[in-house]
């Protein structure tokens, strides 16, 4: 049983971190981020975004860090011990968030890893232009077999590095990230040297804010959902993660590292993406189009059809960017199974049987985003939104323990490179109720009375309406609150504090059981 199974521990700092960041840094980075902004204001984008940062993602983190650490569970036990036994369905909720996203983003990673095949065999190099690339893409996603093939692909590859436990994920993370931060690194600098003047013109894009954009509510809360998206605040992983934290490991300042990490990588990709637009678009205009040809036309039509058009060049960069993007993509998968595995070895499998059982529910879960992208843009929708609920419930956390025992206890406790001030407190229990109600209300508020110019409509039943993104979530809500909640509580483990007592620092982080 599960209750047998020796610690699991990262090795060092620099493990831990770098895992950490790995979950946070995924095609997000480089699919969507580079996108999001472009299509928001750029730099007004950016604002809002390095806001977010600081004002949510790394107080969550924070948190996050500490629960996980303190609570020696998943996100499951690890709610109903910091909540109590009648909000455990708060954990149920995060982890099924993190895991709807998984069902889609398998997806996704096996479309990087068919198209780094595609860049590396030569077969891009035959699309000259980008109706060319266009037939390429058709071609492969209305292919329902090939995409569900890919598919499966990337469900192997996170299934058998999660099936080593924490060692095996901390050393595939020692090797992916290194190399993803190099290879983003070349991509970013050859624009540069191929075509400064056009490279700059991509930088000019992503960095000088486009002011109208400041006053639309879209661009606030696309910014909020990219920046939890980016960094993983409220997907549970830094929960997940500080599990398997040593004794003497610092709180703070992982959480900054993680977020700044995170956010760095997201630049690099940012400065990669554009700079490659506009410096081998034949014309300004010609790259404005690819960079509103949405995330997917952006990334597999017209990136591909530029590095086409580079002959041996194209075929070097090219199969380098899509390389790093099934490296981003296999970090990210890599932590969701993590959640996942965590979770049920708390409620007593083994964690083998758990990795198998979890990959084969993920694989079939993501056939409907396989065969359809409009169901897949449609879970993007509604459960990327779905994140920013997720960090409300445990800010909500947090204040019902007491945001200044929390901080003094949990945070700034005797292991603590660097101490977190009352800042914090702040964020927590005014700065982040107001940012929810303002940006989201503000968001609904905007979709209710104009429709015109967003792909997100108000109201009715449709793929990206706000009462289907409602719907879904009541259903769900529905279900772990009033059917799920007292049988999974009472499944999960005892961790070092289920009785309450939270005062001996060192028993809890001697517990022997994660």
């Amino acid at each position: 049983m599960a209750d047998d199974q020796p610690k699991e521990e990262f090795s060092s700092r620099l493990g831990l971190i770098l895992t950490t960041i790995g979950a946070a840094v995924g095609t997000g980075n480089i699919w969507r981020f580079p996108r999001e902004a472009a299509a928001n204001g750029g730099g007004a984008f950016m604002i809002g975004w390095l806001i977010f940062l600081f004002a949510w993602s790394i107080p969550l983190l924070i948190a996050e860090f500490a629960i996980g650490k303190k609570t020696r569970l998943g996100t499951v036990g690890a709610m109903r011990d910091m909540a109590g036994r009648n909000f455990t369905w708060l954990g149920i909720w995060m982890l099924w968030v993190g895991t709807a996203v998984g069902f889609y983003y398998a997806v996704v990673m096996g479309w990087t890893i068919r198209y780094f095949w595609i860049a590396l065999s030569g077969e891009m190099s035959a699309a000259g232009d980008t109706a060319q690339t266009q037939a390429l893409w058709d071609n492969f996603i209305s292919s329902p077999f090939e995409v569900i093939f890919f598919q499966l692909i990337a469900v192997g590859l996170s299934a058998f590095i999660v099936y080593n436990g924490i060692s095996g994920i901390e050393k595939a993370n020692k090797i992916l990230i290194p190399c993803l931060i190099s290879f983003l690194v070349v991509a970013m600098i050859y624009p540069f040297i191929l075509n400064p003047s056009g490279a700059i013109i991509g930088l000019k894009f992503l960095f000088i804010p486009q002011t109208e954009y400041l006053f639309k509510s879209e661009t606030w809360i696309r910014a909020l959902i990219q920046s939890a998206w980016s960094t993983s605040a409220g997907f549970g992983m830094a929960i997940t993660y500080a599990v398997a934290m040593r004794k003497k490991e610092d709180i703070g300042l992982n959480a900054f590292l993680t977020g700044l990490g995170n956010n760095s990588v997201s630049l690099i990709a940012g400065v990669a993406v554009l700079s490659t637009v506009f410096a081998l678009s034949g014309s300004t205009a010609e790259g404005l189009e690819a960079v509103e040809s949405g995330s997917s036309g952006l990334t597999f039509i017209h990136l591909t059809a530029l590095f086409a058009s580079m002959g041996t060049a194209g075929w070097v960069i090219g199969s380098i960017f899509f390389l790093a993007m099934s490296f981003a993509a296999l970090t990210s998968m890599v932590s969701t199974f993590q959640a996942c595995v965590v979770n049920f070895v708390d409620m007593g499998w083994e964690r083998k049987e758990a990795v198998r059982y979890i990959a084969l529910a993920v694989a079939l879960a993501g056939i409907p985003s396989a065969v359809s992208l409009e169901f897949l843009d449609n879970q993007d929708f509604v459960w990327g939104t779905g994140l920013i609920v997720s960090g409300l419930m445990v800010a909500i956390v947090v204040m019902r323990f007491g945001v200044s025992d929390f901080r003094n206890n949990l945070i700034n406790t005797k292991y603590a490179d660097l101490q977190i001030g009352r800042w914090w407190e702040f964020i927590i229990k005014y700065v982040f109720p107001l940012e929810f109600v303002a940006v989201f209300g503000f968001f609904i508020y905007e979709k209710l009375q104009d429709q015109s110019n967003s792909p997100i409509e108000g109201m009715g039943l449709g793929l990206f309406t706000i009462i289907t993104m409602v719907v879904q979530w009541m259903i769900i809500l529905v279900i772990f609150i009033f059917f799920l909640n007292n049988k999974v509580a009472d499944s999960v483990k005892k961790g070092p504090v289920s009785d309450g007592n939270f005062d001996d620092e060192d028993d809890i982080l001697d517990a022997e059981a994660v």
